[in-house]
């Protein structure tokens, strides 16, 4: 396991890198002008001369790579710059936000595999019957559903008609101080969206891997010896039938960011959504670098999860193939 990580972390060093050079190259070629974002309304009055006298101060008017360059000699000894957008340092930005998109990632992450692998497994028992029919029909719907018409779609019944859900936010309208209880009341709506997002595949292939499962020799001659339905499905068909479904724990990481990014925008959820879009129109090089470099660790680490747990759950397979 350790001889694995250790690869995988080597051969992330030069994925990472490369993410970076494109993040700054391709943000050179939009069209969008980081000087005019950074001076806002007052650049629509300032004299070209101020305009570049800005540039030069901001480093824009150097070229791409050379910004790159310098912005990764920085990065490496652990200053990943300044946030001209946000006119604070890159640091804090994230450390303000990434601990609250975190929270909202696990928390419908987790409510996606277990609600997913418990429909899973009682629509694979017995597949064809009402229980399969009506969950794979909203599965498949849901599958199909981006997770901002979701948002948007719970956010105008459970909020708006039935009052049950707080629409956004992380506290209270009137409250000035934040609570444990305010933010898991807040939680329970964009947790909710994203989770169901992501619940369909976790389900459908726990679905197909239990149902395939059932119909093994080894689960037949478990039967056989006179084993309890419960026995056998826990113990035999669930195990081999989960398998599958541990490679999703990785593939779904990148639809899992891009969801929350939507999810926090339309539920106003103070996580890092907010500062991607910034930065994105107002092409800050420091903040886009190391936001991107951050969802590419975590995509990193989500298919070296799904190996270990593969490889934790199939000794077959082993950590050093």
């Amino acid at each position: 396991m350790a001889r694995m990580s250790g690869r995988r972390a080597l051969a992330a060093l030069p994925v990472l890198l490369c993410v970076t050079l494109a993040v700054f190259a391709v943000a050179a070629a939009s069209p969008f002008d980081p000087v005019k974002a950074y001076a806002g309304g007052a650049g629509l009055t300032a004299s070209q001369e101020n305009l570049d006298q800005l540039r030069a101060n901001l480093g824009a008017d150097r070229p791409w790579y050379t910004r790159w360059w310098d912005w990764l000699g920085h990065a490496l000894r652990g200053d990943l710059g300044d946030s001209a957008v946000m006119r604070q340092p890159v640091a804090d930005v994230i450390a303000e936000r990434i601990g609250w998109s975190v929270l909202l990632a696990a928390t419908a992450f987790l409510l996606a595999i277990t609600l997913g692998t418990l429909l899973g497994v009682l629509a694979g028992r017995r597949r064809g019957g009402l229980l399969d029919r009506t969950v794979s029909a909203l599965a498949y719907t849901l599958e199909a559903a981006p997770a901002f018409w979701l948002g948007l779609l719970a956010l105008w019944f459970l909020s708006l008609e039935l009052g049950a859900l707080p629409p956004g936010g992380l506290t209270d309208t009137a409250s000035d101080t934040v609570t444990a209880g305010q933010v898991a009341h807040h939680l329970v709506l964009p947790a909710l969206v994203l989770g169901l997002s992501q619940l369909p595949w976790f389900f459908l292939y726990v679905r197909q891997g239990v149902g395939d499962a059932l119909e093994e020799d080894p689960v037949r001659g478990a039967r056989a010896r006179g084993l309890a339905e419960r026995t056998v499905l826990t113990g035999h068909a669930l195990r081999s039938g989960m398998l599958p479904t541990l490679t999703l724990v990785g593939s779904r990481v990148p639809e899992l960011i891009t969801g929350a990014l939507l999810v926090e925008t339309v539920f106003s959820w103070p996580g890092i959504a907010a500062a991607t879009v910034q930065a994105a129109l107002s092409v800050d090089f420091p903040l886009l670098a190391a936001l991107t470099v951050l969802a590419t660790a975590a995509v990193l680490l989500g298919n070296l999860l799904s190996d270990l747990l593969y490889g934790l759950a199939d000794p077959r397979v082993g950590f050093d193939g």
